[in-house]
């Protein structure tokens, strides 16, 4: 008897447990809105809608709220065999029996990778947590008509100025048609460098999967004088139908940006009238003959003067330039040496000179130390002529 009761409990209990799930998913399965149209692009879900990869999609839902509902969202997602893309809209309110129209836009993804078209399936989702309507409709998706991908820019991403820079470039044809007659162009403005090479025709990828592929590699040499930081080299892809461009950051290393001047003493402290000795030296880092004028610059208290005018260092060389100045007052004097290689200023170095006190007259100079010799003379005279001879005895001889 006992045995019969407690089957009749379980049985009353799952049915209640079954109920209880049944009511509840039929409340979540409610729905919160009539969809009545989804529009991409203003074309009707009636009708099978062409779009390109890459393309953004306005996507346009017409819907009329069955329920009271608040802290809505719209949900539009593209679905296919390679490609995902969702986009949502910020929360909202519906009441029951009002008309809506939102509006998602979305961009489809460039996943086409071996097909130059496919299908994918565009996903509409009205919820909140309590109520929710979907709906979806189908899109033909598309290569554009003629496109190119950049794959890869593979650079070293530090260069030494005067050394030469490879730059691979690898091109896949992503467009619908093929890219004939196409050129690349890698160029770094700020250097003033550019090259261009002929790629040639890269085919569609229904032709032959393995030709949709180009490469190439570039040398640009940085300039010896390029200032050390950072620097944009530029990709461009071009034919008679596509324009499009690409970019990659390097850094520039460079330890003679400065004129290929080294200076190891900027300031000298010499007397009104005496010259000051300064030297620096031209560094010439490059693979050529380099030619540097020296120009000085000098006023009406100050001389300056180079020990050459004209100086040519040998490539991968340097060479010592020394230059003179003289002060005709007392007092702090800057002045500068400027560089020039052909029409370019390669270097400019500012030095300073501190002028003190009067230079000796070497006549004043000479008589002094005729006079210190005078001194000393006259005190060796006095001391010898103070010293007595000493006497001898004299011994003489007798004969008998």
């Amino acid at each position: 008897m006992n045995t019969k009761m407690n089957t009749k409990n379980l049985m009353v209990s799952f049915c209640t447990i079954a109920i209880a799930l049944f009511f509840l998913a039929s409340v979540s399965a409610a729905q919160i809105a009539s969809i009545t149209s989804v529009e991409v692009n203003g074309v009707a879900d009636h009708v099978m809608s062409e779009v390109t990869a890459g393309e953004t999609l306005t996507v346009t839902v017409f819907f009329t709220a069955l329920e009271d509902a608040s802290n809505v969202k719209l949900e539009v997602e593209l679905e296919g065999n390679k490609m995902h893309a969702v986009e949502e809209t910020s929360y909202f309110n519906v009441e029951d029996g009002v008309g809506y129209v939102k509006t998602v836009k979305l961009t489809v993804p460039y996943e086409l990778k071996d097909e130059v078209s496919d299908e994918l399936t565009l996903n509409v989702k009205l919820w909140n947590g309590d109520f929710k309507t979907e709906k979806s409709r189908m899109l033909r998706i598309q290569r554009p008509s003629y496109n190119a991908d950049v794959m890869s820019i593979e650079v070293s991403q530090t260069v030494v100025a005067g050394e030469i820079l490879p730059v691979d470039v690898v091109l896949k044809n992503i467009g619908y048609n093929d890219l004939d007659d196409t050129y690349v162009t890698v160029s770094i403005p700020a250097l003033g460098l550019e090259k261009t090479s002929y790629f040639g025709d890269i085919i569609a990828v229904e032709d032959d999967d393995n030709d949709d592929f180009a490469r190439g590699r570039f040398y640009l040499r940085i300039p010896y004088e390029a200032l050390e930081g950072i620097y944009t080299i530029e990709v461009e892809v071009s034919n008679d139908d596509l324009d499009l461009a690409e970019s990659e950051e390097i850094i520039v290393k460079n330890d003679f940006s400065n004129g290929n001047v080294i200076v190891t003493s900027f300031r000298k402290i010499v007397a009104t009238g005496q010259d000051a000795e300064y030297s620096f030296m031209l560094v010439n880092p490059t693979n050529q003959l380099k030619v540097y004028q020296i120009v000085t610059e000098s006023n009406s208290n100050l001389y300056t003067n180079a020990n050459t005018a004209v100086v040519a260092v040998p490539a991968g060389t340097s060479k010592t330039v020394t230059v003179t100045a003289n002060a005709v007052e007392e007092g702090e004097y800057t002045f500068n040496v400027n560089v020039i290689s052909g029409d370019q200023l390669e270097g400019v170095v500012t030095f300073s000179l501190n002028a003190e006190g009067k230079q000796s007259s070497p006549i004043a100079v000479l008589t002094v130390i005729l006079a210190i010799v005078f001194l000393v003379l006259l005190v060796v005279l006095i001391v010898l002529l103070g010293k007595k001879p000493q006497k001898t005895e004299e011994f003489g001889e007798s004969y008998y």
